[in-house]
């Protein structure tokens, strides 16, 4: 029985196979192109069917399309939404090529009409006319066409862990934290480990004239970590920077920090290929559908569909976008984004709810992390008068008690949509992984890896990067040091180090006292702190290091001549204080005591024409710094503040003047200014932009004490100084400036077949300084000042700048490795100084998506 059911099976099975190879041998295989008839323009999503069958296929993105045709069959049916219908006959048995040219139904679309004449190719396209009704219509589609617009707006943004294996989260240093994986979100086949999670609810008023726009936060909370390893402001604020919200009406939409087109800026059709996929009839307006790619793949565009209403507003009532995998976006492995709108009272549409995806890792199905933030938007109200004090202040005001923290019962009453699964538990899995040791002791190496600060309590010692360095003047250096933390006390800190040049044999040291008149951390923002230092210690002339010690150790090489420095000691007092809105000042006085260094000699000429050497300056001086960074962001670390660089300038304005007390030997005013901006240029990639300026009133100030222009001597490309510019080379009175950073992301690389694969990116820089020295300050033609330095064969190596500016610029590539850039530089005047170079190669690392 069992044997005759084997040989019945193997022979139905036979028989299947044998029908299926002669039915496939006698079908027939077509494929081709189908383009636009009067531009050649590629078309994707055709319908491709065998008229009277349900067998039939759609062409891809690129135009190109593969059926095979029963053996019983002899023509095909092409239809595209927008064109006129085709049949093609076929040769039967006999694989072929047709290529397929589709004539527009210009009866279609009655309502789109073309206003102006288009420059993009595809002209005659009605998914071109109709995109461009859309453009046309997009002042009055936004929030700005109405009066006054108030609703309420929910935001969440949540973080996991992407792409975990059973492998990875049964691993033993997991052993203690197996309550964080009961469960899993596998909802697209990946596990993911929920780690973060950030609530806000707002009140949002809009006025048109004069435009303002307020948002009250009614409640608002967070997943927190300690917070002595992690800053969680800055945090929030950066995963904000990272998940910004979306406007379809933008010209141009943030993502990752980067800046994508629009589908529907002014400039889309150019750069996007718009294509008629559907009508849909089923709903009141009818909707058409309209698909869209990027002419390149790998440019930072968007690709997707939008749903377009017919009822004469031409509006997005829909809309999904995504990227190509291809795009030039670095650890970018998945992006969606999806936008509805609802009908308001008055006929136009509003957002009702956007979401935004984004997954990242280091490639393809490694483990990486999972983003998500979504916004709803209820209770519109439309046109209803409010008076001016609701829109006086800040552009985001918290309206609750941030002490008052409501209950999970009382958030899940404020929430207008629940949260996912996977999201409950994220603030208690949080706030346990705290309390247990292991991951508190991760953490503090954590933050002695990056920071470079090893947390003990009361006291931090660090930073680690700082305990051994070298240079000419001291030799081997080594530093130790640390500071006071919140858990010793919350108002008063104290910081200090103490280092020993080998060569020089002299001891450097510092001392600080810091008094938080507002009773919190002095690192965290708003600053408010009256501070008293001592400083003894190495320094060269002219680097005013803001971000990191002239004793790191990856600063100790160093190019060409670097064996004039100074001895400072320093006393300082200073007072700062910065507001909400991100203006800031600092009050400050200071007392110098500077000795050259090296083979550096502080020389004055005296009347019987001899030089007196082994000169002391001493210096008193007063200062005030003004400062205004409006929607600024940063993440602040141990040491300094990470900027999270957007759209808005910063002005920094400084003042300081020399006095004759406690010491002080000059007299003099310096006003200096300085302005950036980061400008975003869409595809075109973006571009960092500073202006300064500085003028010094005043006659015989030394040298030391005028602006000693910043040069790099090592082998790093530095973004704030002049890269081939030695050490001391130039010293002005007055001066102005201009620095400018382009960066094409990839722009034109995308382009070449050979690299867009790479992901490189191009970068362009321009520097320009003029300024001079006048002659009461000069010593050349003064006696009564320090001479400029000059080197063993008695050449001057210090110079003023004359009506020639100097001038130097770069061009280099990019996102080598996802983390490298290299510059070649040019110095273009000034060429004739002794120990010039006219070319130079500086490297850069750079973690950007």
């Amino acid at each position: 029985m069992l044997r005759s059911i084997q040989k019945n099976g193997a022979f139905i099975l036979g028989i299947l196979l044998l029908i299926s190879r002669i039915a496939s041998a006698q079908s027939t295989l077509v494929k081709g192109v189908i383009t636009d008839a009067k531009t050649g323009e590629t078309l994707p999503f055709v319908s491709v069917v065998v008229p009277g069958t349900t067998i039939g296929t759609s062409s891809d993105t690129d135009g190109q399309y593969s059926l095979s045709v029963p053996a019983d069959k002899n023509r095909i049916k092409f239809s595209y939404v927008g064109y006129l219908s085709q049949e093609k006959t076929i040769t039967v048995g006999q694989t072929q090529v047709i290529n397929i040219k589709l004539a527009v139904d210009a009866t279609l679309l009655k309502e789109v009409t073309v206003k102006g004449k288009s420059h993009y190719r595809n002209r005659d396209n009605p998914a071109v006319q109709l995109i461009r009704q859309v453009i046309d219509h997009k002042e009055q589609n936004q929030m700005g066409s109405n009066a006054y617009v108030e609703y309420q707006q929910y935001e969440k943004i949540s973080l996991a862990l992407s792409n975990l294996s059973d492998r990875f989260k049964n691993r033993r240093i997991f052993r203690n934290y197996q309550f964080l994986f009961s469960e899993p979100d596998s909802t697209d086949g990946k596990n993911r480990l929920p780690a973060y999670l950030e609530e806000k609810l707002s009140q949002v008023y809009y006025r048109k004239s004069p435009e303002a726009r307020k948002q009250q936060v009614k409640a608002q909370r967070r997943a927190e970590f300690d917070p002595r390893f992690v800053d969680n402001k800055g945090l929030s604020k950066y995963f904000n920077r990272l998940y910004e919200n979306i406007n379809i009406y933008d010209n141009n939409i943030s993502i990752a920090t980067n800046q994508l087109l629009s589908p529907i800026a002014n400039s889309a059709p150019t750069f996007y290929k718009f294509f008629i996929r559907d009508t849909v009839k089923t709903q009141q307006p009818w909707l058409i559908e309209l698909g869209f790619v990027p002419r390149n793949k790998t440019d930072l565009l968007f690709e997707g569909q939008l749903f377009v209403t017919l009822d004469g507003n031409y509006a997005v009532q829909n809309a999904y976008l995504t990227v190509n995998k291809d795009i030039n976006l670095n650890y970018l492995q998945d992006l969606e984004a999806r936008l509805e709108f609802e009908k308001s009272s008055n006929g136009r549409y509003h957002p009702s709810q956007t979401s935004l995806a984004m997954e990242f890792s280091l490639g393809p199905n490694t483990p990486g992390v999972f983003g998500q933030r979504v916004v709803h938007f209820s209770d519109y109200q439309i046109d209803q008068t409010r008076p001016d004090s609701v829109y006086v202040g800040p552009l985001e005001e918290v309206a609750f008690n941030p002490a008052e923290k409501p209950n999970e019962t009382v958030w899940n009453n404020l929430r207008p949509i629940p949260l996912e699964k996977s999201e409950t538990r994220i603030y208690h899995n949080v706030d346990t992984l705290q309390t247990i040791p292991s991951f508190r002791r991760t953490m503090s190496y954590a933050t002695l890896l990056i920071a470079g600060y090893k947390n003990t309590g009361p006291f931090e010692i660090g930073p680690v990067n700082a305990f051994y360095s070298f240079n000419p003047v001291e030799g081997f250096r080594l530093r130790f040091g640390g500071r006071t933390t919140p858990s010793l006390s919350k108002r008063l800190y104290g910081e200090t180090y103490a280092a020993y040049g080998f060569k020089d044999q002299k001891w450097k040291y510092f001392l600080s006292g810091t008094y938080s008149i507002n009773n919190q951390s002095v690192y965290a923002f708003p600053l408010h702190f009256v501070k008293a230092s001592f400083q003894r210690d190495t320094k060269i002339p002219g680097q005013d290091l803001q971000f990191v010690q002239e004793d790191n150790f990856l600063l100790s090489f160093k190019r060409g001549e670097n064996n004039r420095w100074l001895y400072n000691d320093v006393y300082r007092l200073e007072y700062i204080k910065e507001f909400e809105n991100h203006f800031s000042y600092k009050v400050g006085f200071s007392q110098l005591t500077q000795r050259p260094a090296g083979i550096l000699e502080y020389t004055k000429s005296v009347p019987e024409g001899h030089l007196n050497t082994g000169e002391v300056l001493h210096n008193s001086e007063a200062s005030l710094e003004l400062r205004y960074a409006p929607n600024e962001q940063f993440y602040q670390g141990k040491v300094y503040r990470t900027p999270i660089v957007n759209k808005y300038p910063i002005f920094t304005l400084r003042y300081s003047t020399g006095l004759k007390l406690l010491g002080g030997d000059y007299q003099y005013h310096n006003l200096a200014a300085n302005v950036e901006k980061r400008f975003y240029l869409s595809q075109f990639g973006y571009m960092d932009a500073t202006a300064e300026g500085g003028y010094i009133l005043g006659k015989n100030i030394p040298f030391p004490l005028l602006t000693i222009h910043r040069a790099n001597q090592t082998y790093a490309y530095q973004l704030n100084s002049y890269n081939l510019m030695n050490f001391l080379e130039f010293v002005s009175d007055h001066y102005a400036s201009v620095n400018v950073q382009y960066y094409l992301n990839g722009f034109l690389f995308n382009k070449l077949p050979l690299l867009k694969h790479l992901k490189l990116r191009e970068v362009v820089s321009f520097k320009a300084l003029a300024g001079g020295l006048r002659a009461e300050n000069d010593p050349a033609k003064v006696a009564d000042v320090y001479r400029f330095p000059v080197d063993e064969q008695g050449r001057s190596i210090s110079y003023t700048l004359g009506k020639e500016p100097y001038i130097e610029g770069s061009v280099g590539i990019a996102n080598i490795f996802k983390l490298l850039r290299v510059d070649l530089v040019k110095r273009f005047t000034y060429l004739d100084h002794p120990g010039v170079s006219e070319w130079g190669i500086r490297a850069r690392f750079k973690f950007d998506f």
